[in-house]
């Protein structure tokens, strides 16, 4: 079978605390885009098997991608599941903070679990999504969802946008290729929630983030914030140039997904 994978945008990232256990805390409501989609195929075969298609960006070993993983969890747990042969095709930047990735390991779970004929339901597919990758477990719903704990809890918001045209886009640096953010690179600057007041003053927000979504999209800018942006944007300025540009060419809201460097807007239809 062959599937077009879902990308995703981040209305809002607050950092709440880092963790005992490395990771931090955080709540974002997940939005579904479908541009820069992969797509994967997965077909039964006598031996595992993986072929990655793409343009350029980072190299990494076929075999360590994320829908290989995926198909080593489930055998663990479903000894009968078939050797598969994987192709993908990537369409999705590196270092854009859209989940390409995670979607691939998510939609390379759905799909196993049809060609398998393992009979688990979306909840139980998440829990194994959650396993792979803080937001992979987005990507087995690919609809609005709030996610809070390091994404992985999740639970739908009743949001609607369909007044509004989503637009995607990378910044582009001084050589014209995509800007790209590393996770380790953005989380290293950043200062969370609960540490604000012992960091230089920062004000706490009058409103949590679920209450700044319920609002008007007109009354967002300011108020649905993406905490990565204020350490993120002075290291690679093409970031906000282009947040400005949404702006100028009529955006109602615009903001960098999540850890970046790719940045969306909202239009009015």
């Amino acid at each position: 079978m062959t599937v077009r994978t879902c990308t995703k945008v981040n209305v809002g990232l607050n950092v709440i605390r880092k963790r005992p256990d490395g990771y931090h805390d955080l709540e974002t409501l997940f939005v579904p885009y479908y541009g820069f989609g992969d797509e994967l195929s997965v077909e039964l075969s006598s031996e595992l098997s993986v072929t990655i298609d793409k343009d350029g960006g980072v190299d990494w070993d076929p075999m360590e991608d994320l829908t290989v993983k995926a198909w080593r969890l489930l055998k663990a747990d479903f000894l009968s599941l078939p050797p598969v042969s994987i192709h993908l095709v990537k369409h999705a930047p590196v270092g854009a903070g859209l989940g390409g990735g995670s979607a691939d390991a998510a939609f390379m779970l759905r799909a196993l679990n049809e060609l398998g004929s393992l009979g688990l339901d979306d909840a139980a597919l998440a829990a194994y999504a959650a396993r792979l990758g803080s937001d992979c477990a987005f990507f087995v719903y690919c609809r609005a969802m709030f996610g809070s704990g390091r994404g992985e809890i999740l639970e739908p918001f009743d949001i609607d946008l369909s007044a509004y045209e989503l637009r995607v886009e990378l910044p582009l640096d001084a050589s014209g290729r995509p800007v790209a953010v590393s996770t380790r690179e953005a989380y290293s600057g950043i200062v969370p929630r609960d540490l604000w007041q012992s960091a230089g003053g920062l004000l706490r927000p009058t409103l949590s983030l679920r209450d700044a979504l319920r609002l008007p999209v007109e009354q967002w800018p300011g108020l649905v914030v993406n905490d990565f942006e204020a350490s993120v944007c002075p290291l690679h300025p093409e970031i906000p140039a282009l947040i400005e540009d949404f702006y100028r060419r009529g955006a109602i809201y615009a903001a960098m997904s999540g850890s970046g460097s790719a940045v969306f807007g909202l239009f009015r239809k």
